[in-house]
């Protein structure tokens, strides 16, 4: 039940108090998106974690100038790959490899079939599949930074052109896909702070075929 407390505490803060979160609830954050599941093991993403001010205000008026860009102790920005590339995917698989410390047929058979696939896609259709693997580590983000006790907003509103130009993204491969905010919650200026969380409820959401 712990966690499920958690979750119903954490909302999407609108206003951050730019007290700095411990950097060892940060890394545990971080840890809990690396440790995300993702298609195939690939981790297609990078998290880039901005904790300085002049960045997070060049970054606030192409964010629509939301106050938690700012306010926030830790900027984090989830940027998938541009797209799948060779050297990408036998990374991961050769990492697998040396970690395991052996080689698996069937493992090896599944990268030729990987290497035959993803390069040759469309980029655009590759970034968007990286972008929802990206995702899936945002999310445990988010669930963990509320097990921590600290507060994470999630923003897609932001231009990520112009994101991408900030941090230098498109020359490392990367493209911005969503940002993560992480802080405490600035109470006496945060509307949404004392309204009830609101959900469907689970008969409207869930459907069970026996």
């Amino acid at each position: 039940m712990e966690l499920l407390d958690k979750l119903n505490w954490r909302y999407a803060a609108k206003a951050m108090n730019g007290e700095k979160v411990a950097e060892e609830k940060i890394q545990r954050i971080l840890e809990a998106a690396r440790l995300a599941p993702t298609s195939s093991g690939l981790q297609p993403f990078e998290i880039i974690v901005v904790k300085n001010q002049e960045i997070k205000e060049k970054i606030k008026p192409v964010a629509w100038n939301q106050s938690v860009i700012t306010e926030c102790s830790h900027l984090l920005v989830f940027a998938a790959w541009d797209t799948y590339t060779a050297d990408r995917i036998n990374y991961m698989f050769d990492l697998t490899n040396d970690i395991r410390g052996f080689k698996n047929e069937g493992w090896e058979n599944y990268r030729q079939m990987l290497l035959s696939s993803y390069p040759q896609k469309d980029a655009e259709e590759n970034f968007n599949h990286a972008a929802k693997q990206a995702y899936i580590a945002f999310a445990e983000a988010l669930t963990a930074a509320a097990f921590e006790g600290v507060d994470a907003t999630p923003l897609e509103g932001f231009d990520p052109t112009a994101v991408d130009e900030i941090l230098g993204l498109r020359d490392k491969g990367l493209r911005s896909a969503v940002m993560l905010p992480i802080g405490y919650r600035k109470e006496d200026e945060d509307w949404l702070v004392n309204l009830v969380k609101v959900r469907k409820p689970m008969e409207d959401l869930v459907t069970v075929i026996e």
